[in-house]
């Protein structure tokens, strides 16, 4: 259940799709006589478009979830004993449509845990990820990702590929089941560097002590703070992801998925 309320209230409460749905709104209350009130709500639209769209409102939103925490520094511990590495890197509509790998662009995800695969030949290696969405879905994430690590020169046999989860909170709970951690082994998480903070708080929830490994970050820094974007479509698709993001980490904490609102490393705790 949670999973279906969380994927019908996104679609309403995406910045962009609230935005449009307001000038609709308001194109209503025009054409019915209400002008002050259409007018107050179209040009609200109309602000929050080019706001979201052009000024660096969606790197502010960013940049916290990206900097929780720092890159990983190889050699400052232990080998880690497994590597996870999170869905959420390909399109499932286009590769069930045609049969083959389509990815988006978390794609360095995955170059990201094929190197670490190579540096570390002695690893466990696992990805975690079904069926994501609730319409269009034509193949498991699990099964493309199969394909992938073949044609890459993973062994099959090397990674292990976990397909029922959903969503973020399933991810951390189906792949402990899976792998059974022993107490003292040393596991890494890769995902995309706005998506850790929740990942490592769902992880914590799960009772599986992770290591993170933030990858495919979206903004150059705090310089970016002052950089607006060259297309409305870029600043809108920046916030709706760091809305969805932030929700995300709320929605989880209210929960009980995660055991911060915004996790951190533990040296910071």
């Amino acid at each position: 259940m949670f999973f279906y309320l969380s994927k019908i209230g996104w679609f309403f409460l995406q910045p962009s799709n609230s935005l449009v749905l307001l000038a609709v709104v308001s194109g209503l209350l025009l054409a019915a006589g209400w002008r002050r009130a259409g007018g107050w709500l179209f040009g609200l639209s109309i602000a929050g478009l080019v706001i979201c769209g052009f000024s660096p409102l969606g790197h502010l939103l960013v940049l916290p979830l990206e900097e929780r925490f720092p890159p990983w520094e190889q050699g400052s511990g232990p080998p880690p004993d497994g590597i996870i590495v999170l869905g959420g890197s390909f399109d499932t509509a286009v590769s069930g449509a045609r049969g083959i790998v389509a990815l988006n662009e978390a794609a360095e995800r995955l170059t990201a845990f094929a190197e670490l695969a190579r540096r570390y030949p002695q690893a466990k290696l696992v990805f975690t990820g079904g069926a994501g969405q609730i319409l269009f879905d034509r193949e498991k994430e699990a099964d493309i990702a199969g394909r992938l690590f073949a044609g890459l020169g993973l062994e099959p046999d090397r990674v292990l590929l976990e397909d029922r989860s959903k969503n973020t909170w399933q991810n951390a709970l189906y792949t402990k089941d899976l792998v059974d951690p022993a107490p003292g082994e040393r596991w890494l998480v890769v995902t995309t560097a706005w998506h850790m903070p929740r990942s490592i708080g769902c992880f914590r929830a799960a009772g599986f002590d992770v290591d993170a490994y933030p990858v495919d970050y979206r903004t150059r820094g705090r310089s970016d703070l002052w950089r607006p974007f060259s297309a409305v479509s870029e600043g809108l698709r920046r916030v709706d992801t760091a809305t969805r993001e932030w929700i995300g980490l709320v929605a989880y904490r209210l929960t009980g998925r995660t055991p911060a609102l915004l996790p951190a490393p533990r040296s910071q705790e």
